[in-house]
C-alpha cells in the first residue's frame, strides 16, 4: 500500500472518529463561517442558486459592523457596487420610506449627505446611511425569506475543529460539539478564524514597500494624513520636559523606524457609537470599572494646544442619532494595543474587546465629565449621550468591535497598491474596489525632537475603481481546494485599506459563493473554477465587474461628452498625498481630489496637455463646489509666452454648467501645463479636471 493510501485511511478513519466524539454531523452543501455582511450575502446567493447552505456565526448579531455603528457607510463610488450589495442599500431605503421608521425625527428633517451619497431620494432608490438596528433588521429579514438555517454564538474549534483530506475541507466542528460537513466552506470572518486552522497561508502586520514594490506600505513615519496627528508640539512625559519620569500612558518606547520597512503592527481598532443628542432617547455616558481620568492626560494637552475638532465624526444618521468615529490625534482608535489580536485566544481576544470598550467608555466619561476638558467641549459632550433604542442587549454599546484589520490571506492573486493605483490590470475580477488607500494609525512614539506623534494613517486616492481579483478570495490550491475568503482577503496592508470596506465585503460574499456553488455543480476544485463561466453568471446576478465611468446619479458628467480636450485628475501628476471624494456634485468621471485641507504648501495636481493645434485656447478648471473650499486656490498656467497664476473661489458654483470656471484665454502651441496647488490655503482644496477648448479666430 502506498504512502499516500495510508495517508488517506487514517484521514479517513480520524475523521469517523470525530463523528463518534462528537455525534451526527449536520450536512449542507455550502458552510459558511462567520456573521459579517459578507456571511448573510454569501448565504442568500448560496441559496439562490438552489444549494444548501448554513451559517455558523461566533455571534449572536447578524451584519458585523454593518448592523454594529457603522451606518455613515464608506461606501466610496457608490456606482462600483452591484448584486446583492447594492439590494442591501435598496431593503435600507425601503425601510425608510415608511413613516414609522422615524420615531425620533421627521422624514422631511432628514437630509441624507454622506460619503458616496446625496438627497435622501435616489433614482435607484438606494440609503448608504442609516440606523444599527434598521441594519441588523434588514439582515434578519433577509435570511428568513430563504429560510437560511444560523447557528449563532457558536465559536470554531480553532485548535482540531478543521477536518481535511487532503487538500479539502471536510467538516468544521465548534466548542459546544457541533460538526457540520460541507462540500464548499466560506470563511466570512473579521479575524480569518476558519483560513487559519485550515493551515491556508496568511500574513498579519505591514507588508514592506519592496516585497510587492508598493509607496504606501510598510512603516509610515513622516507621513501625516487625515488630521489625525499632532499638529502643535506635544510633550510626552508624565513631568513635562523629564524624560525619567517616564511616558504618559498609550505612547510607545519604539524608535521612529525607517519609512517603507515591515513591521507587526495593525490598524487600530475602535467601535463606532451610536450616540444622541435627543434626550428622551438618550441615557448618560456610563462611568467603566477602574476608570482613572490620569489615562486622558495627553487628551488634556492637545486640548492645551488650542485644538478643537472634537465632533468633527459625529456623522448624522436618521432619528437624531451618530455614526461616531475616530478623529484627531487622540480620540476613539485605541492605537496600539490590539497587536497581538489576530492571532490570539478567543480569551485573549475578550480581554482585548473589554479593555477597548473601557478605554473609549472612560473617554466619553472624561470628555462631559472632567473639569480639565475646556469647558466648551465639556458643555457639548454632556449634551450627548447614548441612544437608548441601539443594541439594548448590550447596555446599549456596540456588539461589534471594528476590526479595521486582522489576518490577510496570502491566496492565488495579492492584491496590491499596484492594482489599485492602475499599475497593473486586475486579470479576473470578482468585485470593484473605490475607496481610498485608507490606514488608521498603528502606533504613537516619541520623535527625535522629544514630543510624541501618531504613525501609520493614511489616505491616499486609488486612481478610480479597480477590480479585485477571483485569486484574491481563494486559497493557493496546493493548499485547500474548498475554501473562499471573501473578508480577510488576500492582500497587502495598504490595498486591504481600500478594500475592506462594508459594501464591498457583501460583493464579495456573494461572489465567493457563486465561485462555489458553480465549483460544486462541477466537482472541480474552486481554483479549477472556468473565470468566464462565473464571470457571466456574476454579471447575470447583476454583480459590477468593470467600471465605465459611469454613475446612476447626476454628480458626475463622461468627460468624453465635453467640448475641448478635458483631463481628468487620473491623468494628473500628484505631488502630495490628495483623497478621492465623490459626495458632493459636479464633477467630471469617477470622483474629484481634495487636500483634506491639511499639509498646505505641499500638495499640487499638474495637469500636462498635449496639443496638436497651436492657438488660443479658453482655460477652465471643474471643481465640486462646498463653503469649506479655498476662497483662493492658486492655479498656475504654462504657456507659449510665460506663465500666470489665477486665483479660484472655489466656495462659490461654477458658471458653466455648474461645472467649469473660466480662468482666461491663452496661447499654446505643442504642450500646455495647468498646476493646482494648496499653496497658501485656508480650507479645503479641490483638484477635479481641466478643459481647453480652442478659440476660433
Amino acid at each position: 500500500m502506498s504512502k499516500n493510501c495510508i495517508s488517506f485511511c487514517f484521514a479517513v478513519f480520524f475523521f469517523c472518529c470525530s463523528l463518534f466524539v462528537f455525534g451526527q454531523s449536520q450536512q449542507f452543501d455550502v458552510v459558511i463561517y462567520g456573521g459579517t455582511s459578507a456571511a448573510v450575502t454569501s448565504a442568500v446567493q448560496v441559496k439562490k442558486m438552489g444549494q444548501s447552505v448554513i451559517i455558523v456565526s461566533p455571534d449572536k448579531h447578524l451584519g458585523g459592523l454593518s448592523s454594529g455603528g457603522l451606518g455613515f457607510t464608506d461606501s466610496g463610488n457608490t456606482s462600483t457596487v452591484g448584486g446583492l450589495s447594492r439590494e442591501f442599500y435598496q431593503r435600507i431605503y425601503d425601510v425608510y420610506q415608511n413613516e414609522k421608521t422615524w420615531q425620533w425625527q421627521k422624514i422631511s428633517e432628514y437630509t441624507n449627505v454622506g460619503q458616496g451619497t446625496k438627497a435622501m431620494l435616489h433614482d435607484d432608490k438606494t440609503m448608504w446611511i442609516f440606523e444599527p438596528h434598521v441594519a441588523e433588521t434588514v439582515f434578519d429579514t433577509w435570511i428568513d425569506e430563504l429560510n437560511i438555517p444560523v447557528v449563532r454564538n457558536t465559536r470554531l474549534n480553532r485548535q482540531n475543529g478543521v477536518k481535511k483530506i487532503g487538500t479539502k475541507i471536510v467538516s468544521v466542528t465548534t466548542l459546544d460539539g457541533q460538526t457540520f460537513e460541507g462540500k464548499m466552506f466560506i470563511d466570512a470572518t473579521y479575524e480569518g478564524d476558519l483560513m487559519a486552522a485550515a493551515d491556508v497561508d496568511y500574513h498579519v502586520g505591514r507588508e514592506s514597500n519592496d516585497q510587492y514594490g508598493e509607496t504606501w506600505n510598510g512603516n509610515q513615519v513622516g507621513t501625516l494624513h487625515h488630521g489625525h496627528w499632532f499638529k502643535k508640539p506635544v510633550d510626552p512625559y508624565i513631568i513635562p520636559g523629564d524624560p525619567k519620569s517616564g511616558r504618559l500612558k498609550y505612547i510607545d518606547d519604539s524608535k521612529p523606524g525607517i519609512r517603507g520597512e515591515a513591521d507587526h503592527r495593525v490598524q487600530a481598532y475602535c467601535f463606532r457609537m451610536c450616540l444622541t443628542d435627543h434626550k428622551p432617547n438618550q441615557i448618560p455616558f456610563p462611568k467603566p470599572e477602574n476608570y482613572n481620568p490620569n489615562d486622558y492626560e495627553l487628551y488634556v494637552r492637545v486640548f492645551q494646544t488650542g485644538w478643537r475638532e472634537t465632533f468633527n465624526k459625529f456623522d448624522r444618521i436618521p432619528n437624531h442619532k451618530t455614526d461616531t468615529n475616530n478623529h484627531g490625534p487622540f480620540s476613539t482608535d485605541f492605537i496600539g494595543m490590539n497587536y497581538d489580536y489576530p492571532d490570539a485566544s478567543y480569551e485573549r481576544r475578550q480581554e482585548i474587546i473589554t479593555e477597548h470598550k473601557n478605554y473609549q467608555q472612560g473617554l466619553m466619561y472624561f470628555l462631559a465629565n472632567d473639569e480639565r476638558v475646556p469647558e466648551d467641549v465639556r458643555k457639548k459632550m454632556s449634551q450627548w449621550g447614548l441612544a437608548k433604542d441601539e443594541f439594548v442587549d448590550n447596555g446599549n454599546w456596540s456588539h461589534q468591535i471594528y476590526v479595521r484589520e486582522a489576518r490577510r490571506m496570502i491566496g492565488e492573486y495579492v492584491t496590491t497598491e499596484l492594482d489599485c493605483m492602475a499599475k497593473r490590470r486586475c486579470p479576473k475580477p470578482v468585485g470593484l474596489g473605490s475607496y481610498a488607500l485608507d490606514s488608521h494609525n498603528v502606533r504613537r512614539y516619541i520623535t527625535p525632537e522629544g514630543t510624541v506623534q501618531n504613525e501609520g494613517d493614511i489616505g491616499v486616492s486609488p486612481r478610480g475603481p479597480y477590480g479585485i481579483d477571483f485569486g484574491s478570495i481563494v486559497p493557493k490550491r496546493e493548499q485547500c481546494t474548498n475554501l473562499l475568503v471573501p473578508v480577510c482577503v488576500s492582500s497587502s496592508h495598504i490595498a486591504f485599506g481600500s478594500i475592506r470596506m462594508e459594501p464591498v465585503f457583501m460583493i464579495l460574499g456573494q461572489s465567493a459563493a457563486t465561485a462555489a456553488v458553480l465549483a460544486i455543480n462541477e466537482n472541480i476544485d474552486v481554483q479549477k473554477l472556468d473565470y468566464e463561466k462565473l464571470r457571466e453568471r456574476l454579471i447575470a446576478d447583476g454583480q459590477r465587474l468593470l467600471y465605465s465611468g459611469k454613475n446612476n446619479s447626476s454628480n458626475n458628467v463622461d468627460a468624453k461628452k465635453l467640448d475641448g480636450i478635458v483631463l481628468d485628475n487620473v491623468s494628473a501628476k500628484l505631488i502630495g498625498n490628495w483623497d478621492s471624494s465623490s459626495s458632493m456634485p459636479k464633477f467630471v468621471e469617477a470622483d474629484y481630489l481634495h487636500d483634506a485641507n491639511e499639509n498646505k504648501g505641499n500638495k499640487s495636481a499638474e495637469f500636462s496637455f498635449k496639443i496638436e493645434k497651436s492657438g488660443n485656447y479658453s482655460v477652465r478648471i471643474s471643481y465640486a463646489a462646498n463653503p469649506n473650499r479655498s476662497t483662493a486656490v492658486p492655479v498656475k498656467i504654462v504657456h507659449r509666452d510665460g506663465e500666470k497664476i489665477v486665483t479660484v473661489d472655489q466656495t462659490k458654483k461654477p458658471p458653466i454648467d455648474n461645472l467649469f470656471v473660466p480662468l482666461g484665454i491663452f496661447p499654446f502651441d505643442k504642450t500646455a501645463t495647468i498646476t493646482i496647488s494648496n499653496t497658501g490655503t485656508t480650507g479645503y482644496v479641490v483638484a477635479d479636471a481641466v478643459q481647453l477648448i480652442l478659440q476660433t479666430p
